[in-house]
């Protein structure tokens, strides 16, 4: 299951993460967000290992959002070797994750 995280959190997973992170920056009150929640703890659970899947509040961390230029939600992020590698903005399917993760 997706953990929820800081944006201090965050900035130092990017930095030292020897796997790929996916982060999901969502809020509770978006609909499409809490669709998004269980299709990368799907997505998770079937590639296990592979990326670390995170989510962040936008509205507990709305100054990481802004400095990242997220302007929608949901958005979806992979950060790996501690850089951005892609993004999606709207709900992604497990297809779009494993395109996303084939950038990498």
């Amino acid at each position: 299951m997706a953990k929820d995280v800081t944006s201090s959190e965050l900035q130092e997973m990017i930095k030292t993460s020897k796997i790929p992170i996916i982060v999901d920056f969502w809020a509770p009150w978006c609909g499409p967000c809490r669709a998004q929640g269980p299709i990368l703890d799907k997505w998770l659970e079937d590639h296990s290992g592979q990326a670390e899947v995170v989510k962040v509040n936008v509205d507990e961390n709305g100054d990481l959002a802004t400095n990242l230029g997220i302007t929608s939600i949901p958005t979806i992020m992979l950060f790996a070797g501690g850089a951005e590698k892609d993004r999606g903005i709207g709900v992604q399917d497990a297809a779009s994750l494993d395109e996303m993760m084939a950038k990498i």
